[in-house]
């Protein structure tokens, strides 16, 4: 039998749920801004250097629009997209409309991005084992270990992000605790050889 106490308890839970539940019409509303380089379907686009959000775990959504707006992310000058990124995350005026936003991102789907990175699918494959510890074997990623899924993503995109992080252009703010550490990962491949073979890897995952 439940006692009074614990009632009181989860309907105290609930209604914080309640309070914070996401608005995916006004994250829909939102979104027409993302849509205009993200499309309609989050499928991204490689003529305008979007990376694939559909489908993307709110939460991750979430934490780099945060990273955007606060200057955590993309305020290095040599990371021209994430300079271009960042007054879009600003159009978001709190954490709010962000949860609402990431909320309908996570309920879009889109097809497969071809591959087009070139690389060593083997030495990739054998790269890849450091990144499954966070990412999952499968790249299905692990929210407890706060990392994000890599499958459905370009593997030109990948490819990029790993060389902003080996390059310092990401993932050096102290704001970004979780850049901070996925940095050194990126540094254990040693050369463009080893990120190109690691990113084609990945894009044979589902």
């Amino acid at each position: 039998m439940i006692k009074p106490a614990a009632l009181l308890s989860l309907f105290a839970m609930g209604l914080a749920g309640t309070a914070f539940a996401a608005d995916l019409e006004q994250g829909k509303a939102s979104f027409e801004v993302c849509a205009a380089c993200h499309g309609a379907d989050g499928a991204g686009s490689n003529e305008l250097n979007a990376p694939s959000i559909a489908g993307m775990p709110a939460w991750y959504s979430v934490r780099q629009l945060q990273n955007f707006k606060s200057g955590a992310r993309g305020t290095n000058s040599k990371d021209m997209y994430g300079t271009q990124m960042r007054p879009m995350a600003m159009t978001l005026a709190d954490d709010a409309a962000m949860e609402n936003v990431a909320a309908y991102i996570e309920t879009l789907k889109a097809p497969k991005p071809a591959a087009t990175v070139k690389g060593d699918l083997a030495k990739g494959k054998a790269a890849f084992a450091t990144c499954a510890a966070c990412h999952a074997p499968d790249g299905s990623g692990m929210q407890a270990l706060n990392a994000p899924p890599l499958t459905g993503q370009y593997d030109w995109y990948i490819e990029r992000q790993l060389l902003a992080y080996k390059n310092g252009w990401r993932g050096t703010d102290a704001k970004d605790t979780y850049g901070l550490q996925m940095r050194p990962m990126a540094m254990t491949l040693a050369t463009d050889e080893a990120v190109r073979d690691v990113a084609a890897y990945i894009a044979t995952l589902d």
